[in-house]
């Protein structure tokens, strides 16, 4: 918690000497601030050391302050100028190194005596669980308070571990023990059925770590003792995640809406030429948590009556979709409307796209892991439609692309949704 902003003080530190170079060193502090970020240096690790970081820090520190001290040398000519800026930079990468010396010691301080700690579950029973266990109750510099394991059945054999339960019990042990993390070591299940355990809402919440199958090898990630693990990314999209996606997808509704005013007023007088009133369609839809909503669409066709429009699956090759209706909906442009959805707060920009109540009871029940899917906002495209993934394709192949989306979520991600899409548009590759 202490990190970033000290970070941030030891880089502005150059401005209680001098304003002349305030420009520079607000741009030096923001990049390297988000070199930081994207090397991972503001996660949390296990094992703190800052000779295991300074590598990192000082490579990025380098690299930061080079890009700007060339910006700085073509901008302004004077050799005095780029000296005293350069200089500047020199002061505020020393600091952050000695801020990152004492934040770290101040982390290590507080978990020896307790005052910070993450109650634990080790997901497993054998060896490995045995020695992480030991380990965590040995050492407390990691922050983690050992709460017991679960496994699906208790094993034999001296030093074995007792289980606090099973997995069909994780859910409320979570609860109970009031668990923050944890911990895959050694467990007696499938991977499949673990990752379907780990998806629940009760435990999607938690630090997931794990530690890999084959850790007799160099491992790159974190270790507890001399057992490598590595932090599995978040399942489920909150807190700073999901307000990260909520501003982009605020900002890209309310431009896009702006910018394609004229195209949405054209494909309303092209549809209310073709086929009379009645310009928009409304249609409920199923949307993050499994909260209904009403969706809005441009008209392509008029169904028979609702019962219809809930369970036709698809009117790709349906005589009664006009021309208009037909090139709308190749070309993806009966989806604008949507935009407004996202302003509201029903969808996303990017992410599995809604489909009615009907069918996702139908999918639930026929496909595990396709409920899985509503744990994030619905969007207005998608990875699995930008992979070929339409019309009468496989359910659970959809549901798989939707998942990894969403257990694998950044804004680069979205944005390469994003320029799939556009390119799909101009091919034409809609239904």
């Amino acid at each position: 918690m202490l990190t970033a902003p000290v970070d941030v003080a030891a880089l502005l530190a150059p401005l209680l000497l001098t304003h002349h170079y305030w420009r520079g060193t607000l741009v030096m502090a923001g990049l390297t601030v988000a070199v930081f970020a994207a090397g991972g240096l503001y996660r949390a690790r296990r094992h703190v050391s800052i000779l295991d970081e300074l590598p990192s820090i000082s490579g990025r520190l380098l690299a930061a302050g080079a890009v700007v001290a060339i910006i700085a040398a073509l901008r302004h000519e004077s050799a005095q100028y780029v000296g005293g800026f350069v200089r500047g930079v020199a002061l505020s990468a020393g600091l952050v190194v000695i801020g990152r010396m004492i934040t770290r010691e101040l982390a290590t301080i507080a978990r020896k005596r307790r005052w910070v700690e993450h109650n634990t579950i080790i997901i497993g029973s054998g060896p490995t669980a045995v020695e992480l266990a030991r380990l965590l109750r040995r050492y407390p510099r990691y922050g983690l308070r050992f709460t017991g394991c679960v496994d699906t059945t208790a094993r034999r054999g001296p030093g074995s571990l007792p289980l606090i339960g099973t997995f069909d019990q994780l859910e409320q042990l979570v609860t109970t023990v009031e668990c923050d993390v944890l911990i895959i070591a050694d467990p007696e299940c499938s991977e499949a059925f673990l990752t379907q355990i780990l998806r629940r809402p009760g435990t999607a919440s938690c630090d997931l770590w794990a530690v890999p199958r084959l850790w007799g090898s160099r491992s790159q990630g974190d270790h507890i003792g001399a057992i490598p693990i590595v932090r599995v990314g978040g399942i489920t999209l909150s807190g700073l995640r999901w307000g990260l996606k909520r501003a982009s997808d605020i900002v890209f509704s309310a431009l896009a809406l702006l910018l394609l005013s004229p195209v949405l007023l054209l494909c309303a007088i092209a549809i209310f030429f073709e086929g009379g009133r009645g310009i928009f369609f409304y249609q409920e839809r199923i949307g993050r948590d499994g909260k209904p909503f009403r969706i809005v669409k441009f008209r392509s066709m008029r169904p028979v009556n609702e019962h219809e429009s809930q369970t036709n699956w698809s009117i790709a090759h349906d005589r009664r979709v006009g021309p208009v209706g037909r090139f709308m909906r190749r070309t993806s442009l009966d989806e604008l409307p949507q935009l407004w959805n996202i302003l509201r707060g029903d969808m996303s920009v990017v992410g599995p796209r809604p489909e009615r109540p009907y069918f996702v009871e139908k999918f639930s029940a026929e496909y595990p892991h396709y409920a899985m899917r509503h744990r994030v906002p619905v969007g207005l495209t998608g990875l699995a439609q930008v992979s070929g993934l339409r019309g009468d394709t496989p359910i659970s192949d959809r549901a798989r692309f939707d998942n990894y989306y969403i257990e694998n979520w950044s804004l680069w991600l979205d944005a390469k949704v994003l320029l799939r899409t556009v390119s799909e548009v101009f091919r034409g590759g809609g239904r």
